[in-house]
């Protein structure tokens, strides 16, 4: 499933209010691959006017997850937890778009490992990073479950 990165679809079990929160948009969503981007301003700024750490380490932890949690099973869905998660800074911005690529790099029965790269709206990258993640109960297969199971 592929889609622009201005056309800001809706990907089943891909809500979170988390993302609503900072304002993360999944763009593109397929196995082992998910690029997310954020559109920041004023809101997403620390005190020295630059892109907060802490938007684009919740790029890189959102992007790499999703990576693992593609659904081959329209309806159903994937969850997972992060258990390790690095950053690497490159560069900084003030604002406009940010984009996180991640990839999933090697899985197991129940761990995946992503990394992920965050470019700025002129293509350079100003962060990179590695995450670990445990797929919960029902999600280790890429069929997922139905979004009202319960996951352990």
């Amino acid at each position: 499933m592929s889609h622009a990165d201005n056309a800001a679809p809706r990907f089943a079990g891909a809500d979170s209010p988390f993302h609503d929160l900072l304002g993360l948009t999944l763009v593109e969503w397929r196995e082992n691959y998910a690029r997310l981007a954020c559109e920041t301003g004023p809101q997403h700024a620390n005190r020295s006017g630059i892109v907060h750490g802490g938007v684009v380490l919740s790029l890189i932890d959102q992007a790499g997850a999703f990576a693992g949690l593609w659904c081959s099973v329209p309806g159903n869905v994937r969850r997972a937890v992060t258990v390790d998660l690095d950053c690497r800074f490159t560069g900084q911005v003030r604002s406009g778009r940010l984009v996180a690529e991640g990839r999933v790099v090697s899985a197991g029965r129940s761990i995946f490992f992503c990394r992920t790269e965050v470019f700025d709206e002129a293509g350079r990258m100003i962060a990179f990073g590695a995450s670990t993640h445990r797929w919960r109960k029902g999600s280790e297969r890429t069929e997922g479950v139905p979004p009202d199971a319960e996951a352990g």
